[in-house]
């Protein structure tokens, strides 16, 4: 089949989950004997190449906007689509839902995945809110398909728009990475600190994560990794606490990120709105002893697999560090059953034969 993935920053992955998710799922598709392209944007993608590990890439110009990045990189990337006899389309991002419109009335077939609850972050005023509130509505009925990868999100589209959707959940990795040139970079040693991952935005609550190790006592480090292009004046709070057991490395992406996943002494997951958070999936596959926010994505996702704390309850996330701080038996425990439930529940390989199967079904008219 000849399939385009629209409605992320690109490939080869250098930002968030929906990029990770369009490499894991296009090279996977790719080895299966599909022809496909994904769609970057100019101002993320540096890669030079035409092709990505047998991928097709088309990079297009955007605006770099807060409000106007997506939707007017991928208003384009359906226009250019129009160029090509693409049996399927998976276009990324609820927002992008109304730009459907345009390769279905050219007689492609479209599915969009949904994401999470978008208008419950923070950084969107209420316009932007609004704009993601409508544009749930609007995948409801105009692409063919509505793929949601939490059974929660799921739920939420049935009861609320009575859609029933395609469920497929995202992917999560299934080999660690050797200790070396990041760990060396960085000043760390396996099993000697703490990580946080995600994009600093006050929903994420890195703030939580800061203030709850800041109470605990151990000579092990908290790592954040991530940033964010559109709220300096956070992260610049962020950085103003007095630990010097905390580093803030930035963007970390491909081995390197892989190789801060493979050696933590364990993973906070303190994010709480959005749908299934692939960082949270890959802590699992990695092997994580895993402390999450009790909200219920991450309940689906880690089950009886990792250990939570309260609705934003710093004092309780910091009971819980320095608990297994304390009985490392505890999280030699937690890592095999991480491993085990990711393992088992979220296969980048059976993600990616699911997705076929919706193509083929596209691809058919169904």
């Amino acid at each position: 089949m000849r399939i385009a993935i629209m409605g992320t920053r690109g490939i080869p992955a250098n930002y968030g989950g929906f990029e990770t998710f369009a490499e894991e799922l296009s090279v996977r598709l790719v080895a299966m004997g599909h022809d496909v392209t994904v769609y970057g944007r100019s101002n993320t993608i540096e890669y030079s190449g035409d092709t990505y590990k047998g991928v097709r890439l088309v990079i297009l110009p955007t605006l770099n906007h807060k409000y106007f990045d997506t939707v007017a990189h991928t208003f384009l990337s359906v226009f250019r689509g129009l160029r090509e006899p693409y049996d399927a389309v998976l276009i990324c991002n609820s927002v992008n839902s109304i730009f459907s419109l345009v390769p279905r009335l050219a007689g492609q077939r479209v599915a969009v995945n949904v994401d999470g609850l978008e208008w419950q972050r923070a950084k969107w005023n209420k316009i932007g809110q609004w704009v993601y509130r409508f544009s749930e509505c609007l995948a409801t009925f105009i692409p063919d398909q509505v793929v949601t990868d939490s059974r929660f999100i799921e739920r939420y589209y049935r009861n609320r728009f009575g859609k029933r959707s395609t469920f497929i959940p995202y992917g999560a990795p299934t080999e660690k990475t050797a200790a070396g040139e990041t760990l060396k970079r960085f000043g760390l040693a396996p099993d000697n600190y703490l990580l946080y991952v995600s994009r600093l935005e006050p929903e994420n609550n890195a703030h939580h994560v800061v203030s709850a190790f800041e109470r605990v006592k151990t000579k092990k480090k908290l790592v954040v990794v991530g940033d964010a292009p559109y709220n300096s004046r956070y992260i610049q709070q962020l950085k103003r606490t007095g630990d010097s057991r905390i580093l803030f490395t930035g963007y970390v992406f491909g081995d390197g990120y892989r190789e801060l996943q493979s050696h933590a002494y364990l993973y906070v997951q303190a994010t709480e709105v959005g749908g299934t958070h692939p960082a949270l999936l890959e802590g699992m596959g990695f092997g994580n002893c895993i402390i999450a926010h009790d909200v219920p994505e991450h309940r689906e996702a880690l089950g009886d697999a990792g250990c939570y704390y309260g609705h934003r309850n710093i004092s309780m996330l910091a009971e819980q560090m320095q608990r297994l701080l304390d009985h490392p038996e505890q999280v030699a425990r937690y890592r095999e059953k991480a491993r085990e439930r990711a393992h088992r529940e979220y296969s980048w390989d059976r993600v990616a034969r699911d997705y076929e199967a919706l193509f083929r079904r596209m691809a058919r008219g169904h």
